[in-house]
């Protein structure tokens, strides 16, 4: 299918590539679509018959939102888990709500989701559950794009670590028709995966070519957990045991020495800051603009409904860029322009995606998103990349395309029945309240 996008102000690396351009800039333009990419930026081309315009008066179009961390089946939690410390959290409110899940519940969670994000202008997310096949049939019914890992806990060579390395590997071969799919293997923490594990799952992921999605050194009490253990730090104990062997997505890092980012950048890993959860917990911020000047890849995440308790990256990108003006008492620390391509082209390179999403390029995958300027949010129309950290709220998402194809046109879904999905969720969580 054939999509003309015609007249759209839009977020563009100001000279044309990403990877050659140290900004962004807002020009007019006209966005072709053949298929699944984009084919042209600027001035449609003589031949190019579009099946479908639209128009892009009053609209502002930019790269789709990538989410690098998050747990979509809890969604359906949200809310129900307020007000505690991480290891109550975790251990007293939602493991034993994990413990009474169905998979029709991980598949309704993921539902309501990808609901959320898709409506907040996120077309990508970096996923780890517990449910096989349950988020990856919501990523193909709703025509999301995702990268998911099953989460890995184990002790050694232990049966249980073995059925979910082996459950890994079977999801991954189920999906191998969808390419808007892609997997990694995703040993949770060191505190649920000692170091034996570890090395089983690094190495498997060294034979297979595949990235780690691993949390690491989140909270002060798993600090002190793995110090009294292991004799190091999380960041440490996962170097010893080859996580970083693989290219390495670690969510959250906000309990870390310098000592820690050297380890990181020695091995190009990815760091996933989530401001909203880390704060919600307790735990902290990341020390992102260290993270920054040593070189490190730094994304964004949301990490899950459960612990954040939204799922709105514009939430995320805007304490990204003031929190860390506060911390460290400078306006210049983080700025919007940096923030924008850490919630997208930094977010596609730490998913190995860079060469196919992250920005609005010829011959990049077309997963974009239209905001509707005519918002008080975005009103008066001065910086644009700015508004986006700093005063766009994501309701003013009016159009999602993923994959060359519209998944939400005019804020009205066209692949899920949001509903059927309100229903259902809530239905999930009176049974449980009644178990």
């Amino acid at each position: 299918m054939n999509i003309l996008i015609k007249n759209v102000l839009a977020v563009l690396p100001e000279n044309g590539k990403v990877a050659e351009s140290e900004k962004d800039i807002v020009k007019q333009v006209n966005l072709c679509i053949h298929d699944q990419r984009i084919i042209a930026v600027g001035d449609v081309p003589a031949d190019f018959k579009a099946d479908k315009v639209i128009d892009g008066a009053g609209k502002l179009a930019i790269p789709g939102l990538i989410n690098c961390h998050t747990h979509s089946y809890m969604a359906f939690m949200r809310n129900v888990a307020d007000d505690l410390s991480f290891m109550d959290w975790l251990f007293g409110k939602i493991d034993p709500l994990e413990q009474k899940m169905t998979d029709e519940d991980a598949y309704w969670g993921a539902c309501l989701a990808i609901t959320e994000m898709m409506k907040s202008g996120t077309t990508c997310f970096n996923d780890m559950q517990m449910n096989i096949h349950q988020t990856t049939r919501a990523v193909r019914e709703s025509g999301m794009r995702a990268s998911i890992c099953r989460g890995l806990v184990g002790s050694g060579n232990d049966e249980g670590g073995q059925r979910r390395l082996k459950e890994a590997f079977e999801e991954k071969e189920a999906a191998a028709d969808c390419d808007r799919l892609t997997f990694m293997l995703g040993p949770h923490a060191p505190y649920t995966c000692d170091d034996a594990y570890m090395r089983i799952v690094s190495e498997r992921a060294k034979k297979e070519h595949m990235g780690i999605h691993v949390h690491l050194s989140e909270s002060e009490s798993e600090i002190a957990q793995i110090k009294e253990k292991y004799g190091c730090s999380p960041i440490e104990m996962a170097e010893k045991n080859g996580l970083f062997d693989v290219n390495c997505i670690a969510a959250h890092c906000v309990q870390i020495t310098d000592s820690d980012i050297e380890i990181l950048k020695k091995h190009n890993v990815n760091v996933v800051t989530n401001p909203a959860s880390n704060m919600k917990l307790g735990n902290g911020f990341a020390p992102v603009k260290k993270l920054i000047d040593a070189g490190v890849n730094v994304c964004l995440g949301t990490d899950g409904a459960a612990s954040n308790n939204s799922l709105n990256m514009f939430h995320e990108m805007s304490l990204l860029a003031l929190i860390h003006k506060g911390v460290y008492r400078n306006p210049e620390c983080i700025s919007a322009q940096e923030t924008f391509r850490i919630a997208t082209i930094n977010g596609a390179k730490a998913l190995g995606l860079e060469k196919e999403i992250g920005s609005l390029e010829v011959g990049k995958k077309a997963d974009i998103v239209l905001l509707d300027l005519n918002n008080p949010s975005l009103m008066p129309r001065n910086n644009l990349v700015a508004g986006l950290s700093y005063s766009a709220n994501g309701s003013e998402v009016d159009t999602v395309i993923i994959d060359g194809k519209l998944t939400m046109e005019g804020r009205k879904l066209l692949t899920m029945d949001e509903q059927k999905i309100y229903a259902r969720v809530n239905g999930i969580i009176e049974r449980m309240n009644a178990e």
